[in-house]
């Protein structure tokens, strides 16, 4: 897959306050006036993304020189659907998925992507990309976009995360219930992929760390998942490498604070009501050193053991889907499976909520 010159510049923060079409009536809501007219994506035609200028919610990460700001993506002819789906990226990513985003609007969804401040179209020159300190802080931005979503006619609306983004639409889910109408989570980051001393005592230091010095790096991501997969070394997929370096941005004390805090939540157990579709790979490869084999069909990123393990804690309807062949984003994965995992979301949500259609018309 191949997008056009990622140099073309993202969407500028621009004045006017026109939004979707389809839109309610009456006066502007918050997400309206916070939100710019639709500008040509790096995507391409048909992708527009809009910028939504943030400001409600402070972590302690703010830059005053990059003003913190989202970044909604749809294709220009969205609004109207009666369904839709908001989809989150993960850590050191962007949306560029368009492949799978196709399968939902195919079935008659319309799609969002959100990218998140500090990350990917919304990093907006802050010097230190993805560096939040709370993850609640993005909760500004995803409910400004399912305000501009459900304004623009959406009755059912899918939230869909991959990896960090699945963590952050999991605590989404609990913490706001009614907001959304079903959970789908690719390969989602819900406990730290290592022994048991990084994920207790150095877990420990690194909160200590993160009170006096949460801007300190503290870890980093190996290179070699994203060179299996840009098309520059070898693989499918042309992205904006200034955007999705393969070596990542710094993982800092701050932001690694707040994951394991959501980590130790959803281990105590969530109660997320809507029902949610976990999907993950068959099985991890070697995260170290995978192999061609291993980097080509699993996932070499998270341990999907865990992905599992952890499903029964977000809530009482949870369903897992494994995929044969994935790699660690599903929809990045060769095109069996990809495509395994495209079917299997678009038609376990179409069925869930065909469920809530009939189960509020009986009742």
């Amino acid at each position: 897959m191949s997008v056009p010159d990622p140099a073309r510049p993202g969407p500028a923060a621009l004045p006017a306050t026109d939004v979707l079409p389809g839109s309610r009536k009456g006066p502007p809501s918050r997400a309206d006036l916070s939100t710019s007219a639709a500008q040509q994506d790096l995507l391409g035609p048909p992708w527009v993304a809009r910028t939504i200028v943030l400001g409600e919610r402070t972590d302690g990460g703010e830059d005053p020189a990059a003003p913190d700001v989202a970044t909604l993506v749809h294709q220009e002819d969205a609004g109207g659907c009666e369904r839709a789906v908001l989809y989150l990226s993960g850590f050191v990513d962007y949306f560029f998925q368009t492949d799978h985003a196709q399968a939902w609007i195919d079935a008659g969804y319309d799609f969002y992507a959100l990218d998140l401040r500090r990350a990917g179209r919304s990093i907006n020159n802050h010097p230190r990309p993805d560096d939040v300190r709370d993850l609640r802080v993005h909760d500004e931005e995803i409910g400004l976009a399912l305000d501009l979503i459900r304004g623009a006619g959406a009755r059912q609306v899918v939230l869909l995360g991959h990896s960090t983004g699945g963590l952050q639409a999991v605590l989404w889910a609990a913490d706001h219930p009614g907001s959304i109408d079903a959970l789908v989570l690719n390969s989602p980051w819900l406990d730290l992929n290592r022994g048991w001393f990084e994920r207790t005592v150095l877990t420990a230091a690194v909160n200590r760390l993160a009170r006096w010095l949460p801007s300190v790096t503290v870890g980093t991501i190996g290179e070699v998942y994203g060179q299996h997969l840009h098309s520059a070394t070898g693989g499918e997929w042309d992205y904006d490498l200034t955007l999705k370096p393969h070596v990542g941005f710094p993982a800092r004390a701050g932001f690694s604070r707040s994951v394991r805090r959501a980590h130790a939540e959803v281990s105590r157990g969530l109660d997320v009501e809507v029902p949610v579709l976990l999907c993950c790979s068959t099985r991890s490869g070697d995260r170290r050193n995978p192999g061609p084999a291993e980097l080509s069909s699993t996932d070499v990123v998270l341990d999907v053991r865990q992905m599992i393990e952890r499903a029964p804690m977000i809530g009482p309807d949870v369903t897992i889907m494994e995929v044969p062949g994935g790699v660690h984003d599903l929809a990045l994965s060769p095109g069996t499976a990809r495509e395994y995992y495209s079917r299997g979301a678009v038609e376990w949500a179409g069925a869930r909520l065909s469920e809530q259609d009939g189960a509020a018309a009986a009742g």
